[in-house]
């Protein structure tokens, strides 16, 4: 029996039931650590919920409950609540689980296990991006046991996904709690209503259902198969037939298949959404001062877009400008040393690379801010050496999948592109390219043109010095309608429109932007030829230090800012467990980890060293006394005839360089 001032509470989760022996007065948040104790090890605390009914009841958050007692609420003896939550979410891209931590780490995304009132910081680094295959061909088995997808790809796993409908007035001839032909919920995949919609492509998860749905069926009691396999348009590598390898030796076993071009149906990323207009305008301000074009990559992460069945969207929080050449009708990318550096302050932010943008503008000459209109139906909207470059970023990303026999199957990565619109203004257009455009780049089986809106295929061409072929490049071949409406096949070789390859993707911005970043206008990195460069100064002046002041209040809300976070990284003063926690205290604007930052060492030793070197006080303004005194003994005072300034100033012109 429990004591007589306590009660017992009854709690149920989807991993079974516990009891626990409370105080009415005690608050709920101090119920985690007792409750974590039942739950597994994985569980995320920050997403632990608390109900009073099964399903359908009033949900809150365990952590939003702080300052409310259990008797608050009218728990008494006996009651029983319901525990919804999610497990950690795995590191991005790994196809094989990452050993667990030590005892004393916790993950970078979970600030709210705590030992002794501080944060458990990281002690390891994870990548995000796959590992590499032994072989491009190989395949996995059971790659649904052993691949790790993303958290939001395996939610979209589970969900129905099927839209539903209301009921036919006209139609329908049955109650309330019937169901027809004419009202029971569509497939995610539902032509009719993707045309109602203008949906143009499928999304990823929709075209997974409806290959899965005629690859695997389960009333048949077959051996289950993987739906999505990648195309590979290359020789296959040991070839069984016991022939010579490429190019020594070919056959039917390891030649590629003919290429027949047709519009991929679906799409890997349906939008793509800038979390305020700020980060377009900082990248056009570049070509507003200039004239020239500018690259940047996107940093963000992805969620659900609800706007399109089973639909995913890229939310960009932030461009990072490379190194590189810029031109007034192109840009030239040069050799990004701090990438590994810049992705991994992106990781402790809980962000990663989802794309990339670009300027293509030029001036129309009417003074009134028009641009030129390039890219419309008449002429092409990505150019074929878009297309390739856009290939070669899909490529390097690709998208770890347990649907696929390889594990991976095409990339989430987008690419934007701002330049004119047909009324003369800027506007933003987003595009993939098709996983058939990715293989043949990889392929080398095209290349881009003169014309911007035709791809080359190459020739299989001999290099000097040898008596074989350099690449195998298979027939390739696109349908299209001809002069009379039919449908008819024709031959790439040696150019074929660039459209085959090509997929939009929707853009906006959030009608209540709540950026991560807070703050955006520290120096961005790179722009030394515009007169703008990163220094000690400008931290000095974000963070609030100066000579004998140090504002901690202004560095604790001046930290929320990507370039900044960026700079401070590779200052390389503050440890890995500093950064992680100057990380997570720019992305949640928690004052108390704030706080605790200003008390680490290696912040002290940032500041000091900012002190030293960083923002100088401005000089005193003179008085008037000050002025007519120097005035009156003629010191220092430019245009007094007599004065030092004006004889110093005569024996520099005087003075020979020779």
């Amino acid at each position: 029996m429990p004591p007589s001032n306590s009660i017992l509470l009854r709690f149920e989760s989807k991993n079974g039931q516990f009891r626990l022996t409370v105080n009415p007065n005690d608050e709920f948040p101090e119920l985690l650590p007792t409750i974590l104790d039942h739950l597994p090890k994985d569980v995320d605390s920050r997403s632990l919920v608390l109900s009073n009914k099964p399903h359908g009841g009033q949900d809150r958050l365990l952590n939003s409950l702080k300052g409310v007692t259990i008797n608050r609420v009218g728990l008494s003896h006996g009651d029983k609540l319901f525990l919804k939550y999610s497990d950690q979410p795995p590191i991005n891209g790994h196809s094989v689980a990452p050993p667990p931590p030590p005892a004393t780490a916790a993950q970078p995304y979970n600030s709210s296990n705590r030992l002794n009132g501080l944060p458990i910081l990281p002690t390891e680094d994870l990548p995000i991006a796959p590992p590499p295959q032994t072989s491009p061909t190989a395949t996995i088995k059971n790659p649904w046991e052993v691949v790790q997808q993303s958290p939001l790809d395996s939610r979209l796993d589970k969900e129905d996904g099927k839209i539903p409908r209301k009921l036919d007035q006209k139609m329908c001839r049955h109650g309330a709690k019937g169901m027809c032909d004419y009202c029971m919920p569509l497939e995610p995949y539902n032509a009719n209503y993707l045309a109602e919609k203008k949906i143009k492509h499928l999304s990823f998860h929709s075209y997974l259902r409806k290959i899965n749905s005629a690859t695997n069926k389960p009333e048949l009691k077959s051996s289950y198969m993987p739906p999505l396999s990648e195309p590979y348009y290359r020789v296959k590598r040991n070839c069984p037939s016991g022939h010579p390898p490429w190019p020594e030796g070919i056959c039917t076993k390891c030649q590629p298949s003919a290429i027949t071009l047709q519009a991929q149906q679906f799409r890997m990323v349906d939008h793509v959404e800038f979390t305020t207009p700020d980060l377009i305008n900082s990248l056009l301000d570049f070509w507003r001062q200039t004239g020239e074009q500018r690259v940047g990559f996107l940093y963000g992460h992805y969620e659900e877009y609800k706007e399109v069945p089973l639909g995913i969207k890229a939310v960009v929080e932030a461009i990072y400008e490379p190194p590189q050449i810029d031109e007034v009708d192109g840009c030239t990318l040069h050799e990004w040393d701090n990438e590994k550096d810049v992705d991994e302050v992106a990781r402790l932010c809980g962000l990663q690379k989802v794309g990339v943008i670009y300027t293509d503008l030029i001036d129309a000459g009417a003074g009134d801010g028009t641009v030129v209109c390039k890219r419309h139906v008449d002429s092409y909207y990505l150019s074929s050496l878009e297309i390739t470059f856009a290939a070669r970023l899909q490529a390097q990303n690709p998208k770890p999948t347990k649907w696929s026999d390889t594990g991976r199957f095409g990339s989430n990565f987008v690419t934007c592109v701002v330049s004119g619109d047909e009324d003369g203004g800027i506007a933003i257009s987003a595009f993939q390219v098709s996983n058939s455009a990715v293989e043949m780049v990889r392929a080398d089986i095209v290349e881009p043109s003169a014309d911007p809106a035709v791809m080359l295929v190459r020739d299989e061409e001999q290099e000097q010095g040898s008596a074989h072929r350099t690449r195998y490049i298979p027939e390739v071949f696109y349908r299209r309608i001809n002069e009379y409406g039919a449908s008819v096949q024709e031959n790439a070789k040696p150019a074929f429109p660039v459209e085959y390859l090509l997929l939009t993707l929707t853009h906006g911005f959030p009608a209540s932007p709540t950026p991560m970043f807070n703050t955006s206008n520290f120096t961005i990195e790179n722009r030394q030829m515009m007169g703008q460069s990163q220094e000690l100064s400008a931290v000095a002046k974000k963070l609030g230090v100066s000579p004998g002041k140090i504002d901690a209040n202004a560095s604790m809300k001046s930290v929320s800012d990507f370039h900044l976070l960026c700079f401070i990284h590779g200052m390389g003063i503050l440890s890995k467990e500093e950064e992680a926690l100057l990380c997570r205290t720019a992305r949640s604007h928690d004052l108390d980890e704030g706080f605790q930052l200003i008390s680490t060492p290696g912040w002290a030793t940032l500041l000091a060293i900012l002190q030293e070197s960083g923002e100088r006080p401005p000089k005193r303004p003179c008085s008037p006394a000050s002025l007519e005194a120097r005035h009156r003994h003629g010191a220092g005072v430019p245009g007094v005839p007599g004065s030092s300034a004006e004889q110093l100033a005569k024996r520099f012109k005087g003075a020979s360089l020779s």
